[in-house]
């Protein structure tokens, strides 16, 4: 139950308070989703211009190229792609695909689908959004020092990240902004674990929950935990490049007995690898009830996934170590890192075993929520398996650095969470902005997306086997490389077409936000969840009053409903035989 008393709030009167200064759930999770859809296409363009320059490093990259790079005749520079590449994941990571998940749908379900009024810190939860704002604009403005923006990889590794190896200030805003936004992000973690203890609706218990609020609940948990860590490593590294010291210096360790680079890749990957469960548990939470919505039937499994995704968060914490098999690590330890990440795929073979479970013999929709949820499933898939070759040191020290590890992390990562994305937009697209996307475009986005991504991806595994290691201004340099030219082809025109369909997602989005007409009913997916007892757009307040719950979020198909439809909303009594 409720253990706040929950007030409404007063409708804002000014334009600043009600879109710009906004206190309100509903209004930072959309402008959270419009920061990240901004990042999405940089980071987007900047794929593509890194595929450019890997399939045809000798031609200008067209139509922006002859005004970028003058010097070269529109020829990406080495320098350049070692930034495009470096800036492109964090972008991706840290700027796209966190505020779309986690900032938007995070703010905007959370107190909706537990049944609360906002948040339980309505001023934390503005001042978040603000400093990613100025995370944002510290990062976009490193592109524009003297020397260039960051270009140690996304990871930033010293001695890449020092002065030694960067000597612009550009990677020192990147630092700078990594710490900022951790900061924004951990305001928003604590807010929306204790708005998930303190303000469930009454009879909510925590397997009342739907799976969404549980993916969002356990990724707030480890960027609570985690994303201190990564702040220190990037606050040593900004004490490194600005005031001399010599916490990551290589060398310093001989002379005065401090100082390693290494240090760096163990604070790096202590967050690292939760970080990848940061931003797919949200996917994975939101695929999970978006199957058993349109598969009408109930979730397989429901107590058994949250138990599940809970013990992936536990072991995530203790598997950092397979990062970095190729650092003389003790093979004692390799052990332990290897055994413990073998471990982590049993719970994630049990949700997944259990998604399958909802799908089968369900009263299928082919929405494009529901086709977005399946694209997750196929690709979570394929990335998962292939991951199991990197957790295995003899495997591994083989493929680590290649495309392979590239194709993995996208499958896993990039495609996972950007299908998880474009399911929750167009899902609860009629819930925020109380209008629905065109069906027929999305699943023209959806099929296009999917041909694009999957022939980037797999034939970045391809080329990855067949030794081409990852960050190589012009693999093809090396003879044995050479044979991989027409494959690398084959991925550049995939992303392009991969890329080409995000344009018929921008103007669908921007059409129906700003040109739609039509507008929504009230719960157009026939779904049993809170949000959808309340009209659509949700008003200030979401609820007159604070709903009782009565039975789970997936109630579908009970024989015994005598209401006329196939669900139950959960407010309603469970109907027994």
């Amino acid at each position: 139950m409720a253990f706040f008393e929950q007030h409404m709030h007063p409708v804002p009167k000014t334009f600043l308070s009600k879109y710009i200064f906004s206190f309100d759930h509903k209004v930072i999770g959309k402008q959270f989703l419009w920061y990240g859809i901004f990042f999405l296409g940089i980071g987007g363009i900047m794929a593509l211009m890194i595929r450019w320059a890997l399939a045809f490093p000798d031609q200008a990259f067209p139509i922006i190229g002859q005004f970028m790079f003058p010097e070269t005749g529109g020829i990406i520079p080495p320098d350049t792609y070692a930034m495009l590449f470096t800036m492109h994941g964090t972008i991706m990571i840290f700027y796209a695909i966190t505020p779309i998940l986690i900032g938007a749908f995070g703010n905007f379900c959370i107190p909706l689908m537990i049944g609360a009024r906002d948040m339980v810190f309505p001023l934390l939860n503005m001042l978040s959004f603000w400093l990613a704002i100025i995370s944002g604009l510290l990062l976009v403005g490193s592109l524009f020092t003297p020397l260039g923006a960051a270009a140690g990889g996304w990871t930033s590794y010293p001695t890449l990240s020092t002065l030694i190896g960067s000597p612009g200030t550009g990677q020192t805003l990147w630092a700078l902004a990594i710490f900022v936004l951790g900061v924004s992000s951990t305001m928003g973690a604590i807010n929306y674990i204790t708005t998930i203890i303190v303000l469930r609706a009454p009879g909510m218990g925590y397997f009342d929950m739907p799976l969404t609020v549980w993916g969002l609940w356990l990724t707030a948990i480890l960027n609570a935990i985690f994303l201190p860590v990564l702040g220190a490593g990037v606050l040593l590294l900004i004490f490194d490049r600005v005031f001399g010291t010599q916490f990551f210096l290589a060398g310093a360790a001989a002379t005065s007995g401090a100082g390693d680079p290494v240090l760096f890749q163990h604070v790096f990957w202590i967050f690292g690898h939760p970080e990848v469960y940061i931003l797919i548990l949200p996917a994975w939470g939101i695929v999970s009830d978006l199957l058993s919505f349109f598969a009408r039937k109930p979730a397989f499994g429901a107590k058994a996934t949250a138990l599940s995704m809970t013990a992936v968060t536990v072991l995530s914490t203790l598997v950092y170590g397979h990062h970095m098999f190729t650092t003389q690590m003790s093979p004692l330890l390799t052990q332990s890192f290897m055994t413990l990440t073998m471990t982590i795929s049993i719970p994630s073979a049990i949700f997944f075993a259990n998604w399958l479970g909802t799908i089968w013999r369900g009263s299928i929709r082919f929405d494009s929520p529901m086709l977005f949820s399946l694209g997750v499933v196929f690709v979570f898939g394929l990335g998962g398996l292939t991951g199991l070759y990197l957790a295995t040191v003899t495997t591994d020290l083989y493929l680590h650095d290649t495309y392979f590890v590239v194709g993995h992390f996208h499958y896993t990562m990039a495609a996972s969470v950007l299908l998880g994305g474009f399911a929750a937009i167009y899902f609860w697209m009629p819930k925020m902005f109380g209008v629905m996307c065109n069906e027929t475009l999305a699943k023209w986005h959806f099929w296009l997306t999917m041909l694009g991504l999957n022939g980037v991806f797999m034939g970045m595994m391809v080329v990855g086997y067949a030794g081409m290691h990852r960050r190589i201004y012009n693999p093809f340099i090396y003879e044995h490389l050479q044979r991989l030219i027409p494959i690398n082809e084959f991925i550049t025109w995939s992303a392009i077409l991969m890329g080409l369909s995000q344009i018929i997602f921008v103007v669908n989005f921007v059409h129906t936000v700003f040109f739609k007409k039509e507008k929504a009913t009230q719960n157009p997916w026939n779904v049993g969840t809170l949000e959808w007892t309340i009209p659509s757009p949700a008003p200030n307040y979401n609820f007159k009053e604070i709903p009782v719950v009565k039975c789970g979020p997936h109630e579908f198909s009970n024989p015994n409903l005598t209401t006329g439809r196939d669900f139950q909303y959960q407010t309603e009594e469970l109907v027994k035989a």
